[in-house]
């Protein structure tokens, strides 16, 4: 029987066999692994070469007058570092990925072999237009499908990420309202269930933010909400479905409350996976909304470069659109990148960026769009709403569900730490989950839950795969509840225990220092 199996701890004492000390501090192919500066000396190279001639600098004031302080290795040193610390990684090519709020979806490698392709990975953002046709072509059609899947106008794809789409449907907004003469309206409303980022993209384009309550099933409470409109409203920023991880029922009767008061709707497309090929945005009334191509079209979070958040506009919203954009004239594609009156994007705001965006995201997410298909990304959404109410009610038994009383949940499951042990928290789940294998769920978040524990499968994660992440939360869920004293100081099998995060957070230290010899710094 294994150690795991015995359900033995390093703390237990009595199977000190199964944890006996090595000489290397290596643990079978869990590999130690020492600081880089540990490893090589600042005094030597990786390379034996003859020292440079004595030449005049050209560096004037600008030479480096101390040593640079990196050490030196050999290239199996450098290389073997650099793997054994990618090693130590967790990633969604080695188990379920369960973060809340993020869509930690699989890849698929036809989406990264097509982003690949002469063409679109070897592109540059200056070449003449007549050279980059395809690729035009190919970001046209991308518009297109991100339109017709949320029924709305017009579509900014310049935007680089969910955040920067929010900034960029806001100052649409902002530039909508100037038009109008109504400048003066200078305040957001935001449910208390929003992502951190709406109220700070809302304060940052100069709103005033002013927080809706939930109501106690976890919903926006909409009586509230229309009494709070006035005057001085621009809009709201609603998250549909919600970080509760709710579908909000009353989105339409809000987006038309809030229209007759003169305000505008943005809708958070960061839950989009739940309900692309079911519910169109545009058809609830909404102005404007930002989809992460990572989340719902599967690029991958940052894609070794800048991600992409492309924002879709209302009919109202699409003349103080961003520039540029692309467009179809006669059988060439052009990239439009000025005003023209009368034309769509009249009266744009601007530019949100130097370039258009980013290729390799673009042509990620259309393979995805057209090897789905219409039947495709609507069987997504359905199947990570199946995945996400598994989660929920076999964990019923285990982990309180705050909301599990309000109906299926949508595309995440949510769980507080209300009924675990006194002293028990829901860092102390957290951390036993990394013994078992797992990257713990988004936790503490959102914050209208006490303890909050944030689980989203996705759609592609298979039966088998969410019966192990099941029985391995039931498990810690288990021990919490009974007050296992060693989940207090889980974990145990990780490459380094836990650490005292307040400290970490408050004390951080950047910078390594060798106490016997200090790193040469350069001279004033």
């Amino acid at each position: 029987m294994s150690v795991n199996q015995s359900g033995w701890r390093p703390e237990m004492g009595d199977a000190s066999q199964a944890a006996q000390a090595t000489f290397t501090g290596n643990r079978a192919l869990m590999l130690e692994e020492a600081l880089i500066f540990e490893i090589g000396s600042t005094e030597t190279t990786g390379v034996d070469i003859d020292a440079a001639p004595k030449v005049a600098s050209r560096l004037g004031n600008h030479a480096r007058k101390g040593a640079i302080g990196l050490p030196g290795l050999s290239e199996p040193e450098a290389v073997r570092h650099y793997t054994r610390l990618s090693r130590q990684n967790y990633a969604i090519d080695l188990g379920l990925f369960p973060l809340g709020s993020c869509t930690m979806k699989h890849n698929p490698r036809l989406n990264e072999r097509m982003a690949r392709l002469p063409g679109f990975a070897d592109l540059h953002p200056l070449g003449p237009i007549d050279t980059v046709q395809g690729a035009l072509e190919l970001i046209h059609q991308l518009a297109h499908w991100l339109v017709t899947l949320t029924n709305m106008d017009s579509v900014a794809m310049s935007p680089k990420a969910g955040a920067h789409g929010e900034l960029c449907g806001i100052l649409a907004i902002k530039a909508a309202l100037e038009k109008r003469g109504e400048g003066h309206r200078k305040v957001i409303l935001v449910p208390e269930s929003a992502h951190g980022t709406n109220p700070a993209t809302a304060a940052f384009a100069g709103f005033t933010v002013k927080a809706i309550p939930a109501t106690a099933e976890g919903r926006i409470d909409t009586q509230a909400l229309k009494d709070r409109l006035g005057p001085d409203v621009a809009g709201v920023m609603i998250t549909n479905p919600n970080t509760c991880g709710l579908f909000e029922r009353d989105l339409k009767e809000i987006s038309d409350a809030v229209h007759a008061a003169g305000g505008y709707v943005y809708c958070d497309g960061a839950n989009f996976n739940a309900i692309v090929g079911r519910v169109r945005p545009g058809d609830l009334g909404v102005d404007a909304m930002h989809i992460n191509l990572h989340k719902t079209f599967s690029t991958p979070h940052g894609g070794g470069g800048p991600g992409s958040g492309p924002v879709v506009f209302s009919k109202a919203l699409t003349p103080f659109a961003p520039l540029p954009f692309v467009e179809k004239q006669g059988d060439r594609f052009v990239l439009v990148e000025e005003e023209t009156a009368g034309e769509h994007h009249a009266d744009s705001f601007g530019r949100m960026v130097a370039f258009h965006g980013q290729m390799g995201m673009f042509t990620r997410a259309l393979s995805y769009i057209l090897s789905h298909g219409a039947d495709g990304l609507k069987q997504v959404a359905e199947d990570a709403v199946l995945n996400a109410n598994y989660v929920l009610r076999s964990l019923d038994d285990t982990l309180d569900a705050p909301f599990g009383d309000s109906g299926p949940c949508m595309h995440e499951a949510l769980f507080s730490d209300a009924n675990l042990a006194e002293g028990f928290s829901t860092l102390d789940v957290a951390k036993g989950l990394i013994d078992e294998g797992y990257h713990p769920m988004t936790v503490y978040f959102p914050l209208v839950v006490h303890g909050a524990m944030l689980v989203e499968p996705t759609e592609t994660e298979s039966k088998a795969a969410l019966d192990q992440f099941i029985g391995a939360l039931k498990s810690v869920g288990e021990r919490a509840k009974a007050g296992d004293a060693a989940l207090k100081s889980a974990p145990h099998f990780a490459p380094r225990r836990r650490l005292d995060e307040t400290l970490a957070a408050r004390k951080p230290v950047l910078a390594w220092k060798d106490s016997v010899a200090p790193v040469a710094e350069a001279a004033e």
